[in-house]
């Protein structure tokens, strides 16, 4: 036998809850009180995706963090027979004891060392041979503008500039047209709300 007694429509709807909203991680919990009849209602509205702007710009400054200290690594010029090779050879091993380590045949390890020098070895492969020479892969990927924010500012602003100068040109067809220092100003508050907002129109 159900301990809850089904509730009519028309008793709920003459109700006056108390309404509590709050945004938890990145959805809108509602949290609805019907003190009349002590009951609680929680809907999470995972579709709307709300982003906490505190936690999202801590996770890109951790990242961007990361990131600077890989910078160093792009002035790095790979060997021109690759690393796998490369390395192989100068800690003295035979191509005979790297097929033995990855339990492959002879003509095997030499395509992996053909297939990375080529570019076209898989990121697993790669994992996997660097084991078997005691080695550890590292990758990561660097931004062309240095850093995260240095990116992110410099789409902001290409986005921000297409959106004014076309409200601009809307504007001055209309002979309301704005002089050069009003749409630097726009451009520079508009690309500001951008970087606020992180649109997914940023990356279009």
């Amino acid at each position: 036998m159900s301990l809850y007694k089904p509730l009519k429509l028309d008793k709920i709807v003459r109700l006056k809850p108390a309404f509590l909203f709050y945004l938890s991680g990145y959805n809108l919990t509602y949290i609805f009180i019907l003190s009349g009849y002590n009951l609680t209602f929680v809907l999470v509205l995972s579709g709307y995706n709300l982003t906490n702007m505190p936690n999202k710009s801590l996770q890109l400054q951790q990242l961007n963090n990361k990131i600077l200290v890989c910078n160093n690594l792009q002035k790095i010029t790979p060997p021109p027979t690759g690393w796998i090779k490369a390395v192989r050879t100068a800690i003295g091993m035979s191509l005979q004891q790297l097929s033995g380590r990855l339990s492959i045949t002879r003509q095997s390890a030499q395509e992996i060392e053909q297939r990375e020098k080529d570019g076209s070895l898989t990121l697993k492969s790669l994992r996997e041979t660097a084991a078997a020479l005691d080695m550890q892969l590292v990758y990561g990927f660097i931004p062309k503008d240095g850093s995260l924010d240095a990116l992110i500012d410099r789409k902001a602003k290409e986005l921000a500039k297409q959106i004014v100068l076309r409200t601009h040109n809307t504007m001055k067809l209309e002979d309301q047209g704005n002089s050069k220092a009003r749409i630097e100003k726009a451009i520079e508050e508009r690309a500001t709300e951008i970087k606020n907002e992180m649109p997914k129109a940023l990356w279009d």
